[in-house]
Protein backbone atom coordinates (compact mmCIF):
# COMPACT_ATOMS: atom_id res chain seq x y z
CA UNK A 1 0.00 0.00 0.00
CA UNK A 2 3.13 2.49 1.54
CA UNK A 3 5.07 1.62 -1.89
CA UNK A 4 1.94 2.11 -4.10
CA UNK A 5 0.93 5.30 -2.94
CA UNK A 6 4.80 6.68 -3.19
CA UNK A 7 4.44 5.62 -6.31
CA UNK A 8 1.57 7.18 -7.37
CA UNK A 9 2.47 10.66 -5.87
CA UNK A 10 5.66 10.43 -7.78
CA UNK A 11 3.59 9.67 -10.96
CA UNK A 12 1.53 12.60 -10.28
CA UNK A 13 4.40 14.94 -9.71
CA UNK A 14 6.08 14.42 -12.71
CA UNK A 15 3.11 14.55 -14.75
CA UNK A 16 2.41 18.31 -12.90
CA UNK A 17 5.34 19.71 -14.00
CA UNK A 18 5.59 18.57 -17.57
CA UNK A 19 2.27 21.05 -18.01
CA UNK A 20 4.39 23.46 -17.20
CA UNK A 21 4.82 25.12 -20.58
CA UNK A 22 2.45 27.57 -20.65
CA UNK A 23 2.70 28.97 -17.24
CA UNK A 24 4.73 31.94 -15.97
CA UNK A 25 7.85 31.42 -14.54
CA UNK A 26 6.53 32.31 -10.71
CA UNK A 27 3.67 29.97 -11.25
CA UNK A 28 6.11 27.70 -12.77
CA UNK A 29 8.48 27.86 -9.54
CA UNK A 30 5.70 27.22 -7.11
CA UNK A 31 4.54 24.09 -8.62
CA UNK A 32 7.92 22.71 -8.67
CA UNK A 33 8.58 23.45 -5.24
CA UNK A 34 4.50 22.21 -4.24
CA UNK A 35 6.24 18.57 -6.47
CA UNK A 36 9.51 18.60 -4.75
CA UNK A 37 8.01 19.50 -1.18
CA UNK A 38 5.34 17.21 -1.97
CA UNK A 39 7.85 13.89 -2.61
CA UNK A 40 9.92 14.75 0.52
CA UNK A 41 6.20 15.02 2.51
CA UNK A 42 5.45 11.40 1.12
CA UNK A 43 8.82 10.30 1.88
CA UNK A 44 9.04 11.26 5.33
CA UNK A 45 4.82 10.26 5.88
CA UNK A 46 5.48 6.91 4.89
CA UNK A 47 8.58 6.39 7.07
CA UNK A 48 6.85 7.71 10.13
CA UNK A 49 2.97 6.48 8.89
CA UNK A 50 1.86 10.02 9.11
CA UNK A 51 0.55 11.74 5.78
CA UNK A 52 0.19 14.61 6.72
CA UNK A 53 3.98 15.70 5.45
CA UNK A 54 2.97 15.52 2.07
CA UNK A 55 0.85 18.43 2.59
CA UNK A 56 2.95 20.42 4.85
CA UNK A 57 5.58 19.58 2.18
CA UNK A 58 3.09 20.60 -0.53
CA UNK A 59 3.06 23.87 1.40
CA UNK A 60 6.90 24.82 2.36
CA UNK A 61 7.62 23.40 -1.01
CA UNK A 62 5.22 25.86 -2.85
CA UNK A 63 6.05 28.61 -0.23
CA UNK A 64 9.92 28.51 -0.95
CA UNK A 65 9.71 28.09 -4.77
CA UNK A 66 7.36 31.29 -4.81
CA UNK A 67 10.00 33.09 -2.54
CA UNK A 68 12.82 31.89 -4.40
CA UNK A 69 11.21 33.28 -7.84
CA UNK A 70 10.85 36.31 -6.69
CA UNK A 71 13.94 36.98 -5.11
CA UNK A 72 16.06 35.76 -8.65
CA UNK A 73 13.42 38.50 -10.37
CA UNK A 74 14.37 41.13 -8.14
CA UNK A 75 17.88 40.09 -8.81
CA UNK A 76 17.44 40.57 -12.66
CA UNK A 77 15.83 43.60 -12.40
CA UNK A 78 18.61 44.60 -10.32
CA UNK A 79 21.45 43.66 -12.93
CA UNK A 80 19.49 45.06 -15.98
CA UNK A 81 18.86 48.82 -14.06
CA UNK A 82 22.97 48.57 -13.71
CA UNK A 83 23.86 47.48 -16.87
CA UNK A 84 21.53 50.19 -18.72
CA UNK A 85 23.32 53.02 -16.08
CA UNK A 86 27.01 51.77 -17.14
CA UNK A 87 25.51 52.17 -21.05
CA UNK A 88 24.54 55.46 -20.21
CA UNK A 89 27.15 56.53 -18.45
CA UNK A 90 29.75 54.88 -21.29
CA UNK A 91 27.79 56.93 -23.71
CA UNK A 92 28.27 60.34 -21.78
CA UNK A 93 31.75 60.06 -21.61
CA UNK A 94 32.32 58.91 -25.36
CA UNK A 95 34.14 60.97 -27.26
CA UNK A 96 32.12 63.35 -30.05
CA UNK A 97 33.56 63.55 -33.52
Amino acid sequence: MTRNLIISATLAAALGMGACTDMTASQQSTLEGAGIGTAAGVIIGAATGDWAWAAAGAVVGAGTGYIVNQQEQKQKAAQQSAYNEGVQAGKQQAPKN
